[in-house]
């Protein structure tokens, strides 16, 4: 069993033991799956950078992907970066350290991009189903209704809304004072297993959180069912089969990769128990953080056959670069 006598604490008058530092159990209940879990995680996060770093690259290089929905695409894929190597590090370094400690002010930083990430993510999503509702039920007034400009005010939105959602909690979280037990028994710093361990009521915290975290959801989801649902009235209306069963399978797999995603957040913070079902935090925090931007590169790029085309015609255009450095010059 390891030890947390090195932990470093601060004694108050009241002789309580105030945490400067904390452990992440995570999997530490588990030491026989130690290097299968490793190389289980390792490899997900190096398939999730590759995906979603090289879908950044490609439609930031490729100028025929320079539409709403691909710049969308492109800031969703690298929120999901940004959410994996705020966690994933982390939790790969723990499974080979001694003391499994993290810092307060390192929980901290740790939470805030995790929280930004997320929260950009829901209004992305929300984004790329308005755009999808304006490609589908007004393609004649597509390009002036997704206009450029409101393209970028729609992504620096998301992104103001994750700065200012995310130090909301943290500045909530640093009225908290932490005694007892220093154990986070969870993989990340979250707020969940961290309102656990406070010595003082986190009752604003929790109503903060709910409040919050529930109105962006609620706001964001309303957007994407009310998108899809005009979405599906509109496909069904549709003569072409052809064209009916291209609309479906995009709204299908972007419905998909919602659902998962809303799915598992407000099962996790918006549930009345959720603060004090630690138990469940560990399995549901690794689908939302780790298979789901595993997936979405997937889900949203793979399935798309303009993407597809791009990748295989700079693949052609590689292989035919690299036969003509095997040709030798004619020399005179």
């Amino acid at each position: 069993m390891i030890s947390i006598s090195t932990q470093k604490v601060e004694m108050t008058e009241d002789n309580y033991s105030l945490a400067t530092e904390f452990m992440l159990i995570g999997f530490m209940d588990k030491p026989g799956l130690k290097i299968l879990l490793f190389v289980v995680f390792f490899t997900i996060y190096l398939i999730t950078m590759v995906g979603n770093l090289g879908l950044v690259a490609l439609i930031f290089m490729e100028r025929r992907l320079h539409t709403p929905m691909y710049i969308f695409l492109g800031n969703l894929a690298l929120m999901d970066s940004c959410c994996s190597c705020a966690i994933t590090p982390k939790m790969l370094e723990n499974f080979f350290s001694e003391d499994r400690m993290i810092s307060l002010y390192e929980c901290m930083a740790q939470f805030y991009f995790f929280c930004f990430a997320e929260t950009a993510d829901c209004f992305l999503l929300a984004a790329m189903a308005y755009d999808r509702y304006v490609a589908i039920c007004s393609p004649l007034q597509y390009h002036t209704m997704m206009s450029k400009k409101l393209c970028i005010q729609m992504i620096t939105g998301s992104y103001i809304a994750g700065n200012l959602h995310s130090m909301i909690h943290v500045v909530l979280l640093l009225r908290l004072t932490f005694c007892g037990s220093h154990q986070i028994n969870h993989i990340f710093c979250d707020v969940l297993p961290l309102y656990r361990l406070s010595c003082i009521n986190p009752y604003i915290n929790e109503l903060m959180i709910h409040i919050f975290s529930g109105s962006i959801q609620i706001f964001t989801i309303t957007v994407v069912l009310i998108s899809y649902l005009c979405i599906l009235f509109t496909v069904f209306k549709m003569k072409s089969k052809e064209g009916r069963g291209k609309a479906l399978s995009t709204c299908a797999s972007h419905f998909l990769s919602v659902s998962m995603f809303y799915g598992s957040l407000l099962f996790m913070y918006i549930r009345p128990s959720s603060v004090k079902e630690g138990y469940k935090d560990i399995p549901v925090a690794i689908f939302y953080t780790l298979v789901i931007p595993l997936l979405n590169p997937f889900i949203y790029s793979l399935r798309n056959k303009e993407v597809a085309n791009v990748m295989k015609r700079i693949m052609k255009n590689r292989k035919h670069h690299n036969v003509l450095k095997q040709i030798p010059p004619v020399t005179n």
